[in-house]
């Protein structure tokens, strides 16, 4: 495939952290774009994601839900791409109302799957995660390490992953699975630990680790999160491939909380709590195969991506005088 200027494309959780910032690139390549969003009640300020998008003329926003196919369809046979983007988030979330997230992210995969077959679309996009590799056996971890998830989150995607097999395999759909290692960056979920720590230092409180703190994580950010995910549009001989998107080293939480204080400028109290059911050890991508194939390179230092969330905390979660508690 060429570039994918003036394309139309389907983003479903276009309105959520990493589907917003993707509209927002894909608008700025003069594609059309449709956002499918059901704005599920689990964090908000997913309209603020868009509101700069709404008069846009090659923007559209369908509330939707996965679950319902003949809406999903609607929209689908529209377009020539889809970023399949929407699911139900979080491990700790998962593991306490396995229902739901199973539902969502495997019956609603499917939804996805079978609306792109029959309507015939040129490729499809999907945002698999680093939690179906489970706790690892070695780093860095490549495509091929064995996946055996240790959370119903991570157990979620990986059926995802076998569907999108199934359905490119035996059925001819043209799929590309990206597997997304901690994204952070401005947008960010308030749930994800990130946010929660400056959160929790603009709010004058202590920052609660869960576990010793020497847990890694292939922290990456946003922007080169995007820049992967249109090349695996772009890029031509790659259907049925599955990536490794991640951010090239690991950090351990402890290293992170002191950088937030560096960078805050604030004395930080951590108060250590148990481990959360699910919560793997460590994550570390080998990005060897999506350099290679994809021309991907994550450009953004840790460092640098994370005084560019606080920034944009401060700015808009302060700054706006907005309560920017973790539950707004």
């Amino acid at each position: 495939m060429s570039s994918l200027k003036l394309y139309k494309v389907l983003i479903t959780g276009g309105a959520g952290f990493i589907g917003s910032n993707l509209a927002d690139r894909l608008l700025n390549m003069q594609c059309k774009v449709i956002v499918y969003d059901n704005l599920d009640e689990y964090y908000s300020g997913k309209e603020e994601n868009m509101q700069h998008n709404l008069n846009r003329k090659n923007f559209c926003f369908i509330k939707g839900d996965l679950l319902d196919y003949e809406r999903l369809f609607k929209y689908t046979k529209k377009v020539d791409i889809v970023f399949h983007l929407a699911a139900q988030p979080g491990v700790r979330f998962s593991m306490i109302n396995p229902d739901k997230t199973l539902k969502v992210n495997v019956l609603g995969m499917l939804n996805v799957l079978r609306a792109s077959k029959e309507a015939g679309v040129k490729r499809l996009i999907f945002a698999s995660s680093s939690s179906v590799y489970g706790q690892i056996n070695y780093r860095s971890v490549d495509e091929q390490h064995p996946t055996k998830p240790i959370s119903i989150y991570g157990i979620s995607k990986l059926a995802a992953e076998n569907l999108c097999k199934i359905f490119g395999d035996q059925l001819g759909l043209r799929v590309v699975i990206l597997r997304y290692h901690t994204v952070y960056g401005p947008r960010q979920r308030p749930d994800m630990a990130i946010y929660r720590w400056v959160n929790e230092i603009f709010k004058g409180e202590p920052l609660t680790i869960y576990g010793d703190g020497n847990q890694t994580r292939d922290f990456t950010y946003i922007d080169d999160v995007i820049d992967a995910t249109i090349k695996a549009a772009e890029v031509d001989g790659i259907n049925g491939e599955i990536f490794n998107i991640g951010g090239g080293t690991s950090v351990s939480v402890n290293q992170v909380t002191a950088l937030i204080a560096k960078l805050t400028g604030v004395n930080v109290e951590v108060i250590y709590e148990p481990p959360k059911a699910g919560d793997v050890s460590h994550t570390c991508a080998d990005i060897s195969k999506a350099k290679r194939m994809l021309g991907y390179e994550p450009k953004t230092k840790f460092e640098e991506g994370l005084k560019r969330f606080i920034d944009w905390y401060k700015a808009y979660k302060i700054g706006s005088g907005k309560n920017h508690s973790l539950f707004m």
